[in-house]
């Protein structure tokens, strides 16, 4: 309800106001300034405003930010139902990257988080596709699953590397959870060249549900890295996802 102020206390009815010459003359200055400052700040050729330099909306899957993970009894965590994610980030500055030939991955080499392994080709039997489980070898090294995409123009699907962490000792991949951040910049090398990768997001999935996860659309050179997440191994997946960096040259 409105706010009303009471009369004061001890007073009587209040006498009607009468208006002077002095009134009437402050009362037209002020209805004349109103009508100025109401022409002069009317609004532009569009007729709207809008707030310069708003950044579009953007949403991210998952719990976006730095993960963290660990290995089960000494040995590598598995890497449950894990079968295809989310448009990269788009570039708004910077050449699309020249790339060489869609070829195998050979290597990955990110220094912001200490990570150089090897990648090998893992290709899921009939009953890993079935089942959307995907284990790779008990090693520190990187398995690219050969059913999907191939880094390197021509691409037609998203890359998939995964590799194991561990709990007793600082592997490699340990460090996708707690070493990695949006626009990292990484390397992969293949049988044809070496391609630059900038990291658009990453985040913590629930192994149960990451075979519906959006990481599986088809998005051609998109690169996705996955390993378990440290603080869960048994129960949650840590992705990353990258898109391969613009060239800043001229």
């Amino acid at each position: 309800m409105p706010f009303l102020h009471s009369p004061a206390r001890g007073s009587t009815s209040a006498k009607p106001r009468t208006w002077n010459r002095g009134d009437l003359l402050i009362l037209a200055c002020g209805l004349v300034a109103f009508l100025i400052l109401t022409f002069l700040s009317g609004p532009g050729p569009s007729g709207q405003s809008e707030p310069a330099g708003a950044p579009p909306a953007a949403t991210a899957p998952g719990d976006a930010g730095s993960p963290t993970r660990s290995a089960p009894e000494g040995g590598a965590a598995g890497l449950d139902n894990v079968v295809t994610g989310t448009d990269g980030a788009q570039e708004e500055a910077g050449q699309p990257p020249a790339l060489p030939p869609a070829a195998a991955p050979r290597r990955i080499v990110y220094p912001a988080a200490g990570i150089d392994v090897v990648v090998h080709p893992l290709d899921p039997s009939p009953s890993d596709i079935a089942s959307q489980t995907i284990v790779p070898p008990v090693s520190f090294d990187g398995y690219w699953v050969t059913t999907f995409g191939t880094p390197g123009a021509g691409s037609t699907n998203t890359t998939y590397i995964m590799g194991h962490s561990w709990e007793d000792r600082d592997a490699p991949f340990n460090r996708l959870s707690s070493a990695t951040a949006p626009g990292d910049i990484f390397e992969v090398t293949t049988t044809a060249g070496t391609i630059s990768y900038r990291v658009d997001w990453i985040s913590t999935e629930d192994k149960s549900t990451l075979k519906d996860h959006q990481i599986w659309q088809v998005v051609p050179n998109r690169l996705v890295l996955i390993s378990c997440y440290t603080e869960d191994l048994f129960g949650k997946n840590v992705v990353l996802v990258a898109s391969p960096a613009p060239a800043t040259g001229p």
